[in-house]
């Protein structure tokens, strides 16, 4: 298998015992704080010490800020596909767009039946899944009500939604050949767990989907490959994902460059939050660098050595001139109080204000911060330096918040209003393709903003990073938005285009 040029994703893999719930929720809050991609939970609704997967991934949306959450995968015979579609939509608006969706035909037929479920066969438990990812994505999508007929599930005259905030990606738990073909066609992604299929497996399974894919116009590409992995990080070498640090990056990166793979999910052992750290801190980073060097790929700078640099000696990528004299500028399209989309323009207006505000408070509290960590006092008292340890804490929860608010407001424009105007005036494409180019630029100061809060947790020297990325997050922001508002306003009143 080829190296199919995912972006990379990587993840923990849990199980909601109830014996031990409270463990867990503290393993998901760290592998957020460490920065991992996904967050799976087993689905086994039949095992009596296992909490309802459902409601503790709602649970842990509340607990998390930024880490993606999916079942890992759902057991289909005993959640209807009708509410299961309903149940990612809602998660997927309560969490931010953090919401995939694992599925499973039911791996366990004995424990299904026990709980009430239809006995099927394996060739109807595939019929099943087939039909169940059409009315999922049916539910999903914006329209008129929705009539299917099938074996196994129907619908009549159901109404779409509520719908997800993002695109929400099927990924099928699949090692027969029948369901291996229906991952191929349908899927977006497949997700094998090591204790069933072993890195050696995956070669034959992995063709079975790429023919399947291609028998019906699909690129294999067109389905992401995640794996659930066991391991330990051991001085002994011996097997799979046991051994040391280096052994681990040796193997996933050859996973990823050979087979396709490009989520690795580790099932922590004994010693979970260890493993997890080890993991974040050690493994990741370096198959990152290992898989982006054989692509070709520019790996940036260390972000460490990055943040001990003086702000203005930093990478900052590449940001677009903010001049007014390279900003395009569209014809007058008349009084927006007049036009039928005057309500949108004023709402548009008062969500930029809402920003606006926001970003005044963040300004306001890095400034307090910055001022209570200069103070001669917290340096003599340790219960002061506790404080300004919480400080840092709350702060960085403000801005993460903030950030998320604000990567949602533009994803909404970009996948919505953008379209609408564009489709609506073709004039205004070229204003329309800056302020995404804005959008861009904006979430890489984000992502920046980002890794400093983290790293001003451990360093509280790296605050003065802190404060630097706001004042340039400020700096970008105020000029976007009101290039938009003088641009935007007017034909959204005008078109009577909706937000």
């Amino acid at each position: 298998m080829p190296d199919y040029g995912h972006e990379l994703v990587f993840g923990a893999f849990v199980t909601p015992d109830a014996r031990s719930y409270h463990h867990t929720v503290a393993l998901a809050k760290v592998a957020d704080r460490l920065g991992l991609d996904v967050l799976g939970v087993q689905d086994h609704p039949y095992q009596s010490s296992f909490l309802d997967t459902w409601t503790f991934l709602s649970s842990l949306a509340f607990a998390t800020s930024r880490i993606k959450l999916f079942p890992d995968v759902a057991t289909l015979p005993l959640r209807p596909p009708s509410v299961l579609a309903r149940s990612a939509a809602t998660l997927d608006l309560l969490s931010d767009g953090r919401v995939e969706l694992g599925l499973g035909a039911g791996a366990f037929p004995k424990g299904v039946v026990s709980m009430g479920g239809d006995a099927r066969t394996p060739g109807e438990a595939v019929e099943a899944l087939e039909e169940a990812i059409a009315v999922i994505r049916a539910l999903w999508a914006a329209g008129e009500r929705i009539s299917f007929t099938g074996k196994h599930y129907s619908l009549v005259a159901a109404q779409p939604g509520p719908l997800p905030l993002h695109d929400i990606g099927i990924f099928v738990g699949s090692y027969k050949p029948r369901m291996l073909r229906l991952t191929g066609r349908l899927a977006d992604g497949w997700i094998p767990t090591s204790s069933y299929a072993s890195p050696s497996e995956l070669v034959v399974m992995q063709q079975v989907i790429d023919d399947a894919a291609i028998a019906v116009g699909r690129a294999p590409a067109d389905v992401r490959r995640w794996y659930n992995v066991m391991g330990s990080f051991t001085s002994r070498e011996g097997g799979f994902l046991q051994g040391r640090a280096s052994l681990w990056v040796e193997q996933l990166t050859e996973l990823g460059l050979s087979q396709g793979v490009s989520g690795f999910i580790i099932a922590p052992g004994a010693a979970a939050e260890s493993d997890l750290r080890r993991f974040a801190e050690e493994v990741v980073p370096a198959v990152r660098e290992a898989v982006a060097k054989a692509r070709g790929v520019t790996v940036p700078a260390d972000l460490d050595a990055q943040l001990d640099l003086p702000p203005a000696e930093r990478t900052t990528g590449k940001e677009p001139d903010l001049d007014e004299a390279t900003r395009p500028r569209l014809a007058p399209h008349g009084e927006r109080s007049d036009g039928p989309g005057s309500a949108s323009a004023q709402m548009l207006i008062d969500v930029h204000n809402h920003l606006r505000s926001e970003l005044e408070q963040l300004r306001g509290v890095v400034a307090e911060v910055a001022t209570g960590h200069t103070s001669p006092a917290v340096a003599r008292s340790l219960i002061n330096r506790m404080s300004m340890r919480q400080n840092y804490w709350s702060l960085g929860a403000f801005c993460a918040t903030y950030c998320r608010v604000l990567t949602i407001h533009h994803a909404i424009e970009d996948s919505r209003m953008f379209v609408d105007l564009r489709g609506r005036d073709a004039s205004l494409a070229p204003v329309i393709e800056r302020l995404s180019e804005e959008h861009e630029v904006i979430a890489g100061i984000l992502t920046r903003l980002d890794a400093a809060l983290v790293s001003m947790v451990a360093d509280p020297d790296q605050l003065a990073v802190v404060d630097s990325e706001v004042e340039r997050l400020a700096e970008v922001l105020l000029s976007h938005l009101d290039y938009e508002e003088e641009e935007l306003l007017g034909p959204i009143a005008a078109l009577g285009i909706q937000i």
